[in-house]
């Protein structure tokens, strides 16, 4: 087992981790808002959740290279396509949504001075922007052209690191999560998967804190053998942190015995409710992560889906959210001896912080303060098939068989060592 855990172009899971073979599948939840012209007025949002549109999601790694150090390097990427049948819903349907762009602009040069806001303001005007689009599915995916992109480069120079489309997903499809380069076990099995540096930082810079800052755990993908039902952390370049996730209970998927973890309520707390989040903040209600400093200062929080766990606060500030354990809670089913993960679901809301904006009102109206659900997604997915087959095999039953025959081999040999005993006496 410890031969074959180790990230070794000889060991059985090393395909497993070259070429994910899961079917792994996103899953995206839109919200819609009903009520836009009434939002203008300082109304509160109504929301509508549409889909879900689910994407086949296939990973692969790239530029893998081991080093001297007993550490692996590579790029992993992420290409998505389009299931019809999985969906309910085209990519053609159309949505009313927040401009996103415009609006993340507005709250974002709120601090310029007045005559900046006031051309940015008639420049809005003349491309005929407002508050919320109606666009398709596809469109706010994998992008839409918009030559408000090009205005704001021209007035406010750097404001935005893109230039031609604008999507949610753009970056996403296609593209790595940046340069991982991790411990590979062999020196010491305890230590494999476990990031050494991501894109070369031991650290990010994103945060107030050293704590928040760093880089704990694996790519998550993977954990080190021989877990303890205690907790299991890794890093995500999509929300910019490392994250903990605690053991939940003991379970069994498929055979194969599991630990199932999940995000404690302190996941996405603010530094009112839980100091070590401190480092995150500015901070709002709990519930809700600012990623500002990580997303070009666009004012962008996550949270789980529906604000699941958060301030119920929040829910009062829109209508039409509905939380629940059952369909917004995530979480990871690994097996303790490999630390492989057997079935997973990993979920998260996108949120944007929208409000009045002196100097643009044409625009942004009298929008009150509010931080508004965009969408959410969950990636999922679980070992079956011939790949459960081979995982339950090698690592499951010839492990428990062996772990068992040596037991069997103790207790004939007890007979033996008497009988010499004897004789000797």
């Amino acid at each position: 087992l410890l031969q074959n855990v180790k990230i070794d172009p000889n060991s059985i899971s090393f395909s497993m981790w070259k070429d994910i073979p899961v079917p792994f599948y996103m899953s995206v939840y839109f919200f819609e808002v009903l009520n836009p012209k009434e939002v203008l007025k300082g109304l509160k949002p109504v929301l509508s959740q549409r889909g879900r549109y689910v994407y086949r999601e296939f990973r692969y790694k790239t530029n893998i290279t081991f080093h001297d150090n007993d550490t692996v390097s590579f790029l992993e990427y992420r290409r998505f396509f389009f299931q019809p049948h999985m969906s309910n819903g085209s990519e053609e349907e159309y949505i009313v949504v927040p401009n996103i762009l415009m609006m993340g602009a507005a709250v974002m040069i709120d601090h310029l001075p007045s005559f900046l806001k006031l051309l940015v303001s008639g420049a809005l005007a003349g491309l005929k922007q407002e508050a919320f689009m109606n666009r398709t599915v596809g469109e706010i995916m994998w992008g839409y052209d918009d030559p408000l992109i090009d205005t704001i480069n021209t007035f406010v120079p750097g404001l935005l690191p893109f230039e031609g489309k604008f999507g949610i997903f753009l970056q996403m499809n296609d593209s790595n999560s940046g340069l991982f380069t991790v411990d590979t076990g062999m020196k010491n099995i305890s230590n494999v998967h476990m990031v050494d540096s991501w894109n070369g930082l031991k650290k990010v810079n994103y945060w107030r804190s050293d704590g928040c800052n760093m880089i704990n755990g694996t790519p998550g993908e993977m954990w080190p053998p021989f877990m303890s039902p205690t907790s299991l952390e890794f890093y995500s370049p999509d929300a910019c942190r490392s994250m903990t996730l605690v053991y939940e209970q003991s379970g069994n998927f498929k055979g194969v015995p599991t630990y199932r973890f999940v995000a404690p309520k302190t996941l996405f707390a603010n530094g009112t409710d839980y100091s070590p989040n401190e480092g995150f903040c500015p901070c709002m209600q709990s519930g809700i992560q600012n990623v500002s400093t990580c997303r070009m200062n666009a004012p962008m929080f996550i949270s789980h889906p529906h604000f699941y766990n958060a301030d119920p606060a929040l829910l009062d500030t829109v209508e039409g959210l509905h939380p629940s354990k059952e369909q917004h809670a995530l979480f990871l089913d690994v097996h303790p001896m490999t630390g492989i993960p057997m079935n997973c679901s990993i979920k998260l809301q996108l949120n944007l912080y929208i409000k009045q904006v002196s100097g643009i009102m044409s625009q942004t109206g009298k929008i009150k303060p509010v931080v508004l659900p965009l969408l959410w997604f969950e990636e999922s997915g679980s070992i079956e098939g011939s790949v459960l087959k081979q995982f339950y095999t090698n690592l499951v039953l010839i492990p428990s068989l062996l772990d068992y025959l040596q037991y069997v081999f103790l207790g004939l040999s007890i007979p033996f060592f008497i009988t010499a005993a004897v004789l000797v006496l």
